[in-house]
């Protein structure tokens, strides 16, 4: 990619909630056009990540301590959220969060109101977005509050795309998903990426994560512990342990012959 600078830059970033540190020193970059993911487990400071990048951290309640963010080579550090999206940066929050009670096409226009250019360049996003998710344009009148959860999901990335962002930030877009809405999903977001936007997903499902990203990081306790190519990843014995569910077969069968060889006593009998 020669000299292009990356779609979103982090370095060492440390965050917090008050006295706890929920991120210490985070480097990861997201490519021009790239899909990266950050795996973790529950509290490993993921949801915290995207907060202080789209710049809506002080809003749960936390702050950035120290530590850049930048995109496209221009540092985001100390701009309102709203200037954030002006910059090409939306976020698909965990748990969706729509507005229950407006209707999905105002849900839509809603996610509009961050971004430049005039009515025009609003209605090629809203038809973008219908494109994208036929089922939107059909429920449009409709209350977002009776959507389904995928169809609610879809109105999430959907608002997010109104703002034509060059990065797109995904939070756990599958959770509370049936498998094949989950998939659906998936293909969402690797359309929105061949259409040009950078995404960085944070997501549980390693498996479907590692399928659609490039690069991955795994989040601990707040730092980066493991960083690559998801393919890497993904066939690292450690990555698949931890995170795919999948154990070392030869390992578990050297278990099951020494637990045959050595078995255990499940009661203890004093000898008389």
């Amino acid at each position: 990619m020669g000299g292009t600078a990356p779609a979103l830059e982090v370095t060492d970033l440390t965050a917090g909630y008050g006295p706890v540190r929920a991120l210490r020193r985070v480097s990861l970059a997201v490519p021009a056009g790239a899909v990266v993911t950050v795996l973790g487990a529950n509290g490993a400071g993921k949801s915290t990540l995207l907060r202080a990048v789209s710049r809506t951290l002080r809003f749960h309640g936390g702050a950035v301590v120290s530590g850049t963010v930048s995109r496209d080579g221009r540092p985001l550090d100390g701009m309102p959220p709203d200037r954030v999206v002006a910059a090409g940066v939306s976020q698909v929050p965990e748990g969706r969060q729509v507005f229950a009670r407006m209707t999905v096409e105002d849900n839509l226009r809603a996610g509009a109101l961050g971004r430049r250019g005039g009515r025009a360049s609003r209605t090629a996003a809203l038809r973008r977005v219908h494109e994208l998710f036929p089922v939107l344009a059909e429920r449009a009148r409709q209350p977002a509050g009776l959507l389904s959860g995928g169809e609610q999901q879809m109105l999430a990335v959907g608002r997010a795309l109104m703002a034509a962002p060059g990065l797109l930030l995904l939070d756990e877009p599958s959770l509370g998903l049936a498998p094949l809405m989950a998939a659906r999903i998936a293909d969402a977001v690797r359309e929105i990426n061949a259409q040009g936007t950078a995404v960085l997903l944070v997501e549980q499902n390693a498996a479907l994560a590692l399928r659609l990203a490039s690069r991955a990081y795994v989040l601990e306790v707040g730092e980066v512990t493991l960083s690559g190519p998801a393919a890497e990843l993904a066939a690292s014995d450690e990555v698949r342990r931890r995170y795919l569910g999948v154990v070392d077969e030869d390992a578990a069968a050297d278990a099951a012959r020494a637990a045959a060889a050595h078995p255990v006593l499940t009661r203890w009998e004093e000898p008389r």
